[in-house]
């Protein structure tokens, strides 16, 4: 039952969901990226460093185990976070737009019977 037709539904709609707003996500991993780069270079990390806060920072899980010191790093640090959260909101939109879909679909197949 585990790819049942709902959950077929579901991950092509998901699939390409992704694919139409990959542009989008793509720009915003970019720039979380380079603005990771430029904090890192402020606060003399290394770039595996650097790469590794912006996303950890951008996910807004943050661990604590490194963290900007600088004034110019921590509002780059906001400015991460705020593009992380709205990386993070796109996905979930597509996801719960592939979720009405599928359930959608099902209850009109169900109709049917």
């Amino acid at each position: 039952m585990l790819l049942s037709g709902m959950t077929v539904t579901f991950l092509k709609e998901f699939g390409i969901g992704v694919w139409v707003c990959s542009p989008v996500l793509l720009t915003l991993a970019l720039v979380i990226t380079l603005l990771g780069q430029l904090a890192g270079s402020l606060e003399g990390w290394r770039k595996f460093d650097s790469f590794y806060w912006s996303f950890i920072t951008a996910t807004t899980i943050g661990y604590g185990d490194m963290r900007p010191t600088k004034a110019g790093p921590r509002i780059v640090a906001i400015v991460i976070g705020l593009l992380g959260l709205t990386f993070t909101g796109i996905l979930i939109a597509v996801a719960v737009h592939a979720g009405s879909v599928a359930l959608a679909r099902h209850d009109a197949l169900e109709m049917l019977k």
